[in-house]
């Protein structure tokens, strides 16, 4: 995949969300882990245990993507976006169901929280130029 120019900004806010997913990936698999488990919906053919630490090292994976990985920035800003898409089932989960988590133990709190995770997709785009990516890649003058 072609690498799209970013701006500094973009670049400043990519290297942060890249921490913040090395965080969340140290988290999945120490001391958060039970807190994680509980937003694992229990509809899914797996022990909640397992998909915390597989998510946790995924989230480890694309966390050094994003901060190292700077020739393939957009397919890892895509690969991140589509992460964020797979485990918005597990906030849901977690707001259906009441489970209370990460301080979230109101419905109030828990459906605000499922408004971020566009905001996390869309940033994840944002500053890796896959935004810019996608859009020069659908218009008719690119084809």
């Amino acid at each position: 995949m072609k690498t799209t120019k970013t701006s500094a900004l973009q670049n400043g806010f990519r290297i942060l969300l890249g921490v913040f997913m090395l965080l969340a990936g140290i988290g999945h698999l120490t001391f958060q882990r039970a807190e994680f488990q509980a937003q694992v919906p229990d509809w899914l053919p797996f022990s909640k245990d397992s998909v915390v630490l597989l998510s946790g090292l995924v989230e480890l994976t694309l966390g050094l993507a994003m901060v190292f990985w700077t020739r393939q920035k957009v397919s890892v800003g895509l690969a991140l976006a589509l992460f964020y898409v797979l485990i918005f089932p597990g906030n849901i989960a977690q707001y259906v169901n009441g489970t209370n988590a990460f301080n979230l133990n109101s419905d109030q709190a828990r459906l605000i929280r499922l408004f971020f995770q566009p905001v996390l997709i869309l940033w994840a785009l944002w500053s890796t130029g896959g935004l810019t990516y996608w859009r020069h890649r659908q218009s008719p003058a690119a084809k």
